[in-house]
């Protein structure tokens, strides 16, 4: 995880311009770079560094030997550098896996780069040689990437819209600044001036089709074609394992996040089990997060006792929590009613990680709910065939959501999150079932993920069977939900008649509750007229629902109520 930051085309005084760059700072703790580009006086590259694989040569932009010519800067892991290189003979100069774009690039250009990358990336490569730049991001978007083009050329790009909000351009007051689509990769002409021009922008994977670099993954080709539930369930655990295998790649220590749910359980066990065949010395943190006896405390405490690892509770009170929203919301550069009460809790935790331990490399569950249908609203989905649409649409709007929840609260503290549900083949892999095998069965979610690790012993059966709990509930108490404690707190700070007017103060998604009105200001004050960053509001669909939380569902029942 790393900060990335670049300008072409830049009228101002770049001087001035980098100070943006340092809105950033946080991404990378580690090391920060700042280089002009030769013969392009007014184009520059600035980089935030989180030293987790080669800590000698791994500052960027990444330039090497062979290719003088092509500049990179990157944020991301590229799992699978090492069998590309042993596939096309490529003869690296570093250690950094982000070396491989540049090589790939060499062979066979942009888009045989962008599908072959199995990883977390965003990245902006320019080709000096051929006056190009090319900008990229992951499938889901796991990596974050913003940037700002102005009608003349002038180009911005960050890893966050903090980044780019502030920089000065002749032409523009206000240049507008957004998020770079994933699964993409754009293609600039670049002029003498060092100006740039949008040349295409080409959706280069599909998560629903096979990833082209599953043709040299290290897992050998699963029996296919066949929907028989032991080979799907059999199929569902070797790509999980090979998921989480991949991303066991760092030269820094690993932990997990841990909130006894099933998702973060499921990753943690497999994790520790592949650690102990590897051989890693250290003891895998875990950690969770609630107040004093949430239901997530004590099912993550349980979880961490099955699996044996060094397991970190850390309790917070309502006014903690409180007193973080401002923060959290300046971090995620969203107004999001649910993503924003989810952050609270991800967001104190990994301020404890960063102080208090030395784990860096930070895995999690996320993903897994959009892919194996985990909301509680599925359960009114219509027919199979509409659900997996829904899973699809979700996936498609993760970076929005869930995978901005995560990069951010992480990225904020300098923690470097890794989510193996995500993995590109595991994904595609589970979206080719039957739409049917996907439901929820029996009036619980994620059955077949569940039923997949059954008998692998990896999960106590009370866990592996947990009915979902949502996380800005599941951090506190079944009595007094984060939900509730946010909802007396916020009805204090907004007045009724200020609600009234929502609509003529902010005429795009206007605030319909207190609690939205109070996340929306907070938001303006630090991202002024930058409201269409959320097209809309995560709302669960099906049900007659005006509030995200899994708690005014009929169908939510907690552990305790049972």
């Amino acid at each position: 995880m790393c900060g990335i930051w670049a300008l072409f085309g830049s009228d101002e005084c770049l001087s001035v311009q980098c100070l943006s760059a340092m809105k950033i700072a946080h991404r990378g703790p580690d090391a920060f770079r700042f280089e002009n580009v030769n013969g392009f006086t007014n184009c520059c590259f600035g980089f935030h560094r989180l030293a987790v694989v080669d800590q000698l040569y791994g500052m960027q932009p990444i330039r090497v030997k062979k290719f003088p010519y092509l500049w990179l800067c990157y944020n991301g892991e590229i799992y699978n550098f090492k069998q590309l290189q042993k596939q096309f003979g490529f003869e690296y100069q570093t250690l950094v896996d982000g070396e491989v774009i540049l090589h790939l690039y060499n062979r066979g250009g942009i888009e045989q780069t962008a599908s072959m990358l199995d990883g977390v990336f965003a990245f902006i490569l320019l080709d000096t040689a051929n006056r190009k730049v090319f900008l990229a991001r992951d499938t889901y978007g796991v990596r974050p990437l913003f940037k700002v083009l102005t009608d003349d050329g002038f180009l911005g790009v960050c890893s966050e819209a903090k980044g780019l909000i502030n920089l000065k351009h002749s032409t523009s007051l206000c240049p507008k600044v957004e998020p770079f689509l994933p699964g993409h990769y754009e293609v600039l002409d670049l002029k003498p001036s060092g100006k740039v021009a949008s040349v295409e922008l080409v959706k280069f994977h599909s998560y629903k089709d096979e990833p082209l670099h599953a043709a040299c993954d290290t897992v050998e080709n699963l029996p296919s074609g066949s929907f028989d539930l032991e080979t799907v369930k059999s199929n569902i655990r070797v790509l999980f394992e090979n998921a989480v295998r991949k991303r066991l790649m760092a030269h820094r220590r690993i932990g997990c996040l841990l909130s006894g749910g099933l998702d973060s359980s499921l990753v943690a066990a497999v994790l520790l089990k592949l650690m102990k065949e590897m051989n890693i010395s250290y003891p895998l943190q875990t950690f969770s997060i609630g107040m004093e006896n949430s239901p997530d405390v004590l099912a993550a405490r349980k979880v961490a006792v099955h699996i044996g690892s060094e397991h970190h509770e850390v309790i917070f009170n309502s006014e903690e929590g409180i007193q973080a929203i401002e923060d959290v919301i300046f971090s995620l550069e969203t107004y999001d009613i649910t993503t924003v009460r989810a952050s609270i809790g991800m967001y104190l935790v990994s301020k404890y990680i960063r102080k208090k331990t030395d784990s860096v490399v930070i895995f999690s569950g996320e993903g897994s709910d959009e892919l194996t249908q985990g909301y509680i609203y599925f359960h009114k989905a219509p027919s199979p065939e509409e659900a997996a649409e829904e899973s699809e649409r979700l996936l498609k709007e993760l970076y929005l959501f869930d995978v901005l929840r995560a990069d951010r609260t992480t990225a904020a503290h300098g923690l470097e999150l890794r989510v193996p549900f995500l993995d590109h083949r595991f994904t595609s892999y589970y979206l080719s079932l039957p739409a049917e095998l996907r439901t929820p069965k029996n009036g619980i979610e994620k059955y077949l993920l569940r039923q997949s690790f059954e008998d692998s012993n990896l999960l106590p059966k009370d866990i592996l069977w947990r009915p979902k709990e949502a996380f800005s509930d599941g951090i506190a108490s079944v009595k007094k939900s984060w939900f509730s404690i946010l909802q007396d707190y916020i009805d204090q700070q907004v007045d009724d008649l200020l609600l009234e007017k929502a609509v003529e103060k902010f005429p795009f998604n206007p605030p319909q509750t207190k609690e939205s009105y109070y996340y929306r200001q907070l938001f303006e004050k630090h991202y002024s007229g930058q409201s269409s960053w959320l097209p809309h509001y995560w709302m669960p669909r099906w049900v007659q629902a005006t509030d995200p939380s899994a708690r005014t569902l009929k169908h939510y029942k907690s552990a305790t109520q049972e």
